[in-house]
């Protein structure tokens, strides 16, 4: 059994396709780019002047290692490799990926392969009676020719989107790892205020023993034992609430770091000193680097993706064209399928045009139009935010440093002047209240600069969050040194 095949050899059908293939068009705007980000002169570059700028280039580097801690570093590091929150991003991003290569391989040629048995059995009582056989095992393939472009736009589109969901997989990384940072300082900076509020506590009980040894005395009053035990009581209340904090502080952490609440509590339970920010910021020129920020790449591959799609729907106006083809052995007996006259080849170009939609593609190309639209919009309220991000951040981060150092200042003048009463009290000339008070005064304005450092390195963190810093080089860096 043979089917004899189209008058036109295979072959000329593939010539036809080649020739059909350097014809092809692609319908649709091209892409030409993400718009110019908005001038940040004269804002985040006075601020970063205000800050104090220099011209040095510092390695790119993970910007926590840049503050000397390693228990830091194993944090920040133990919550890119364990959150659930960055793992359900990675699962995204497979996502995108597997999507990239499914439209992929809708650009590429169909084929599969079949085998038939059919039998027939007619009027088995009559003398008409009859068995019919016929066996086939056959090849088939299909190829759409993408004659205007919308399967190309499809795989555009999907390109994008991938790169939308790896920006947005950085972003969660960036965020993430600022959260640790500010997380630990907190930490640190509790264990120390939990340290100084003992020391408070002991101080006010020793001034309460004092003051009811005046007030056998005759020399105090009863007012004056009620004033002091108020105040003995309200610091040993600031002394719970302290180390409450520290234990809320240590589950967030572990949180973060994608384990069980007290999982951290061992490890991290010695107090230890903060980290201290490095001499030099790097940060270059605010308005290029605001372009690594990922938020900012994942809104302009969204711009991207969406371009793409509306020459996706546009190519729904436009014939399709497909060459179908078939190879196979098709006999009446199972002996017969190897034997030459049992081959069947069929191959035809198939053209389809839906030329009456009652507007469906029309409607589908407004839809994919507005959603440009839409995400052109949100690049440029993701670029304006950026860039309030970045004011901000350098804003707070040069009042913060000045603020510290006006602390540091106050410290200083405070441990100054203990030292005098000390004197003064080992030589009769002042009176333990007064070495007390002295005492109470440092021991605040150590707890006052303690709450500036833990201040300037969560702005230190929320600054590179903002600028993207220790991700892509920048060229350029900020002195922040603590004078």
């Amino acid at each position: 059994m043979s089917l004899r095949p189209l008058p036109f050899p295979p072959r000329s059908v593939a010539l036809a396709a080649a020739l059909l293939l350097t014809a092809c068009a692609t319908v649709g705007p091209d892409y030409a780019g993400a718009p110019a980000l908005p001038s940040a002169r004269p804002g985040p570059l006075v601020r970063a002047a205000q800050a104090g700028a220099s011209g040095t280039t510092p390695a790119a580097a993970p910007w926590w290692r840049s503050l000397g801690d390693a228990t830091l570093d194993t944090l920040v590091d133990q919550a890119l490799a364990n959150s659930p929150d960055l793992r359900a991003a990675q699962a995204r991003l497979r996502q995108a990926r597997a999507s990239l290569n499914q439209q992929q391989a809708n650009a590429q040629p169909k084929g599969s392969a079949s085998a038939l048995a059919l039998g027939l059995s007619s009027a088995p009582n009559t003398s008409a009676a009859q068995d019919l056989h016929f066996y086939n095992v056959g090849f088939d393939a299909s190829w759409e020719i993408d004659l205007f472009g919308g399967t190309r736009r499809a795989v555009e589109a999907a390109e994008a989107q991938s790169g939308q969901v790896q920006a947005e997989f950085a972003d969660a990384q960036v965020s993430l790892a600022a959260e640790v940072v500010q997380a630990y300082a907190e930490l640190r900076a509790g264990q120390q205020r939990v340290l100084l509020s003992r020391e408070a506590a002991a101080l006010d009980g020793q001034s309460l023993a004092l003051t009811r040894q005046r007030q056998e005395r005759g020399v105090a009053n009863m007012l004056d034992v009620e004033r002091q035990l108020g105040r003995e009581q309200a610091t040993r209340r600031g002394v719970q609430e302290a180390e409450g904090a520290v234990t809320e502080t240590l589950d967030r952490l572990a949180l973060l770091c994608g384990q069980a609440p007290g999982t951290l509590d061992a490890q991290l339970s010695v107090p230890a000193t903060l980290p201290q920010v490095p001499r030099e910021l790097a940060v270059g020129d605010v308005t290029a680097l605001l372009q690594h920020r990922p938020d900012i790449r994942a809104a302009e591959r969204r711009l991207a993706a969406s371009t793409a799609q509306i020459g996706q729907q546009q190519a729904g106006y436009f014939p399709k064209l497909s060459l179908l083809g078939d190879i196979g052995l098709g006999a009446t007996e199972p002996g017969q399928l190897l034997k030459q006259n049992s081959l069947v080849l069929l191959g035809a170009p198939y053209l389809s045009w839906n030329v009456l939609d009652f507007g469906r593609t029309a409607a589908a190309v407004r839809k994919a139009e507005a959603g440009r639209d839409e995400a052109l919009a949100k690049y440029e309220s993701t670029v304006l935010q950026a860039l309030r991000d970045a004011n901000l951040a350098l804003t707070r981060y040069g009042h913060q440093r000045n603020s510290l150092r006006s602390l540091l200042a106050q410290q200083a003048s405070a441990e100054r002047s203990l030292k005098l009463t000390t004197q003064r009290r080992q030589a009769g000339t002042a009176s333990q209240l007064d070495l007390q008070d002295a005492q109470r005064t440092q021991i605040d304005a150590r707890r006052d600069s303690l709450a500036a450092e833990a201040a300037l390195l969560q702005d230190f963190a929320a600054l590179h969050k903002s600028l993207g810093l220790g991700w892509d080089a920048a060229p350029a860096a900020i002195a922040n040194a603590i004078d």
